[in-house]
């Protein structure tokens, strides 16, 4: 990490690693902000989570629904949502777009959101498709846009509400939201200006911000510590264990669905129901097993989970401050395989065991 601020990559980040209920680190370097005045990186800094909003806020919350029946993950979307049956849209389902294999394309122009989220929805639904249902990873944040939708469709609270009811604050993930409150923004990492302004605690992926910060794909701010929640949680195949409190939100059967990796028909990706189980995946690094997943965002973050050794890693940096120029692709691979090095050594952890985690 200090190499990576030497080098200008990025003015600072957080890093936690973790083995099931130990914390074998948390650390902060360097600065959240650097212009247009210094401000310290801090252990529980904020950050601007970006694509790590599609596992951790909306898959999370999609699975939640499966559980409780109210929704069926190989149910074509159009059945909720008849307008987005078109031009070849009909067949998709909620697990394509979860596993990025709906043929979809990544992105539609920025244009597309500029009047709002109603007009922003007309043009999604007016898309055809870059390729097959089905047969090919594309990975698309406007399967994601769609899947929040469908959150809010079918329980009647906006993806933001429903995602802090019924999954951080269960998990106790107080430092994690959408829509930072203006009184904590400065203690976010900042990313880059928009329109002359240096954004710190607004969400920086411009469709997620033309869409007013809400977004299945984008606009999640958490902590280095809460987003290791999630990863037990996860890795805890739905429940978090915290001493002898145990705190269930996904069954196990769905949960495992988070960290079960399948390959698309064509090789192009090996996708769970949230996360990336690419063997290739750069943010892996080079240790972490086969059957091991976890995600990026384009702010400078990144996790990744080992269900054989209940190992996982949360790297936090910011790297588009000041200008847009940071690029820590490298590190996050550096990083990985370190926390792999520590958390692959050693018995497998059990639940039995007190938790060590001590919030600050």
């Amino acid at each position: 990490m200090n190499a990576a601020i030497a080098a200008g990559e990025t003015p600072g980040g957080v890093v936690w690693v973790g083995r099931g209920d130990e914390r074998l680190l948390w650390e902060a370097w360097g600065r959240r902000r650097t212009v247009p005045s210094a401000q310290p990186m801090e252990p529980t800094t904020r950050f601007d989570c970006a694509s790590l909003t599609k596992p951790v806020a909306c898959a999370t919350s999609v699975l939640k629904l499966v559980d409780r029946g109210k929704l069926e993950l190989d149910g074509a979307v159009a059945t909720w949502f008849p307008e987005f049956g078109t031009k070849g849209k009909e067949a998709i389902t909620v697990r394509q777009l979860l596993q990025h294999r709906s043929g979809l394309l990544a992105d539609n122009a920025v244009a597309d959101y500029a009047k709002g989220a109603d007009t922003a929805w007309k043009n999604i639904c007016d898309l055809g498709l870059k390729a097959p249902v089905g047969t090919t990873t594309i990975y698309s944040d406007v399967g994601y846009i769609v899947l929040g939708r469908l959150v809010e469709k079918i329980d009647g609270r906006r993806l933001d509400r429903f995602a802090r009811d019924e999954v951080f604050l269960p998990l106790g993930m107080s430092k994690t939201d959408y829509l930072p409150d203006p009184s904590i923004r400065e203690g976010c990492a900042a990313t880059e200006p928009r329109e002359g302004k240096m954004l710190q605690g607004v969400v920086h992926d411009p469709r997620a911000h033309l869409l007013g910060g809400v977004a299945g794909h984008a606009g999640l701010f958490s902590t280095a510590d809460d987003l290791a929640r999630w990863c037990r949680m996860v890795l805890g195949e739905g429940a978090f264990v915290d001493g002898t409190t145990t705190r269930r939100v996904l069954s196990k059967e769905t949960a495992r669905l988070l960290v079960t990796g399948t390959a698309s028909t064509d090789g192009s990706g090996v996708r769970t129901l949230g996360l990336d189980a690419d063997p290739k995946a750069f943010a892996k690094g080079d240790l972490f097993p086969a059957g091991s997943c976890g995600h990026t965002g384009f702010t400078g973050t990144a996790l990744w989970l080992d269900p054989s050794s209940h190992g996982y890693i949360v790297t936090l940096s910011t790297r588009l401050h000041p200008d847009g120029k940071g690029d820590t692709k490298t590190l996050r691979r550096k990083v990985a395989t370190a926390a792999a090095r520590a958390t692959l050594a050693g018995p497998t952890p059990t639940e039995s065991r007190p938790s060590r985690m001590k919030r600050p």
